[in-house]
């Protein structure tokens, strides 16, 4: 199968030969001609599949095969968890797009809004935007969204993860009912069949995993070490190993932060990465670890989502993620592309059963290691009967009072992009 026999028009076909790309993922292979038969879908996708070219591609020919208005309106609309997806993409749709006459533009937080009113001014076709921005300027009429032809939900469960669920309804109400929707998420859990049940109409249902299943093509180990030995164990990987290139992952925004900070004391060139970053400091850390002059990028997982590194060579989940599915977007940015892929994770006594949890997700279990003088001797703090006591009289407690929700179904508030 070629991108040719998917029926792509000789412009986009050039773009992609500029590209690299002869020939399609299984996503793109099942999704792009249920988009051009009109069809909502729900796609399930993880990171490295190519999902984004799934829609980007047959959308812009759509497009392109109707003659654009002289007053140019967003005809397509796709809205993403993060600043860096959705910068992503809008590169995508330019490299794909180059020789259409398509515009294409993005908004997000963080940043000055005025160019992005401009450019919204000019007139454009496609629009990728966060959904606290888009919101923002909705509501000051800097854009309309009444001509929305195609509507594109990426990364739903991300968005769902970060307090968006309340935003989505709002911005879904601001459509025209006759449209076509696209869904897209890692995984199919219950909130997100709710939600695509609430707009999808009898979408198609696609599925597709990384070409290697993710976790089967990334060489994977684990590292049983002690807790307060990880910032040593992981400086000791790196230069032993000489790793040129490491994305290493942190649960907090704090931890990022101290250990860049460790790293940089100890002679390797770090800069963390997470939401309390500007876009442009964020924008800088990124180019800066692309071409080589900064070896370590410590982010987290909402920072690290839509993040494009070609080639990574390594990936390290210094503190296991909470979620299994999270595991898989982090390793599934390395071994892309045919290359090869290491992923590291280091595991103290109190992640085990995280780690049990990702083990039952991916199918089997990666090998086991430790080292003199890193091998875990901390151990689970034992809870007394006191404690225990304690907690169940806090639970009864809390059972009698008034269940007060916060601003979304998760009880998180929104982070606005």
């Amino acid at each position: 199968m070629s991108f040719k026999n998917l029926g792509l028009s000789e412009p986009l076909l050039k773009a992609l030969r500029l590209q690299g790309y002869e020939n399609p993922t299984p996503i793109q292979e099942k999704s792009i001609p249920e988009v051009f038969q009109g069809k909502d879908l729900l796609a399930s996708a993880q990171t490295g599949t190519g999902k984004t070219a799934g829609f980007t591609l047959p959308l812009l020919q759509m497009l392109s095969e109707t003659p654009s208005r002289k007053r140019r309106a967003i005809r397509v609309l796709i809205l993403t968890p993060t600043r860096e997806l959705a910068a992503q993409i809008l590169a995508n749709l330019e490299q794909y797009g180059q020789f259409l006459d398509i515009r294409s533009t993005v908004i997000f937080g963080g940043v000055s809004a005025n160019p992005q009113i401009t450019a919204l001014r000019k007139g454009i076709d496609i629009l990728v935007a966060t959904p606290g921005r888009l919101l923002d300027l909705e509501s000051q009429r800097k854009l309309s969204l009444h001509e929305v032809e195609h509507l594109v939900l990426d990364e739903a469960d991300r968005m769902l993860d970060m307090g968006f669920l309340r935003d989505i309804k709002r911005i879904l109400n601001l459509l025209p009912k006759q449209r076509q929707n696209l869904l897209f998420s890692a995984t199919f859990s219950k909130e997100i069949k709710t939600l695509a049940g609430s707009f999808l109409h009898n979408p198609v249902m696609v599925e597709a995993t990384p070409e290697n299943t993710t976790v089967e093509k990334i060489e994977q180990t684990i590292y049983r070490v002690d807790k307060k030995k990880k910032p040593s164990l992981i400086i000791k990987l790196i230069k032993e190993g000489n790793w040129q290139q490491v994305l290493v992952f942190t649960r907090t925004k704090y931890g990022a932060n101290k250990l860049a900070e460790k790293m940089g004391k100890n002679g390797i060139s770090a800069v963390p990465i997470h939401g309390n970053k500007s876009q442009n400091a964020r924008t800088k850390a990124l180019a800066d670890f692309k071409r080589g002059s900064v070896r370590v990028l410590v982010a987290t997982d909402i920072a690290a989502r839509g993040l494009d590194i070609p080639l990574l060579p390594h990936v390290v989940n210094y503190e296991i993620p909470n979620v299994p599915e999270d595991y898989v977007h982090r390793i599934g940015r390395t071994g892309r592309a045919g290359a090869e892929g290491e992923a590291i994770s280091l595991v103290s006594i109190e992640e085990v059963d995280l780690m049990k949890g990702i083990v039952k997700l991916i199918g089997f279990s990666p090998r086991t290691k430790t080292i003199d003088g890193y091998e875990p001797t901390d151990v689970m703090p034992a809870k007394s009967a006191t404690n225990n006591q304690q907690q169940n009289n806090s639970k009864n407690k809390n059972r009698n009072r008034p269940n007060n929700k916060s601003r979304n179904n998760r009880g998180f508030k929104p982070r606005r992009n």
